[in-house]
């Protein structure tokens, strides 16, 4: 992952805004030398066609993304939808990483835990660390080292 190669990102949606949605995108900017381009037009909704046009929209959207990020509160939201979004990343074997609910407000479904490569928290490295370890295969494993003064 570089700045000339980012890594293409979906997050689930709802074609609005949702606080979930952009919160992922805050977490993601607030980390140095991550880089990303996000796939997902949530406000790129087709003019005629229904909910066939919807879908066929949602697929574009999803085929370009290395990886798509599920924010529990979106799945609550919509079930259905967001269901058929991570079918559509099935079908094109793109992993899917589900972000709990914020301050862990809402239990994790079951399909979700079975449909998703990874469960992280709304923590800025944890979330870049998955997207990078499932999207691109890349190592993550880090040390965090405590300095401490002996007396």
């Amino acid at each position: 992952m570089s700045e000339s190669n980012p890594i293409r990102v979906f997050i689930a949606h709802l074609f609005r805004d949702d606080p979930d949605y952009l919160r992922v995108f805050e977490y993601l900017e607030s980390r140095d030398n991550f880089f990303y381009r996000n796939t997902s037009r949530p406000h790129s909704i087709p003019a005629a066609g229904g909910r066939d046009a919807l879908k066929e929209e949602l697929v574009q959207q999803i085929k370009g993304a290395e990886i798509v990020i599920v924010p529990v509160a979106v799945y609550e939201a919509n079930p259905e939808l967001v269901r058929y979004q991570m079918d559509v990343a099935r079908i094109n074997g793109i992993p899917v990483i589900v972000i709990q609910s914020f301050g862990e407000t809402v239990t994790l479904q079951r399909e979700l835990m079975e449909r998703a490569a990874d469960i992280v928290e709304w923590n800025a490295r944890t979330i870049t660390d998955a997207i990078r370890r499932q999207a691109r295969h890349e190592d993550t494993s880090r040390w965090d080292v405590i300095e401490f003064k002996l007396d």
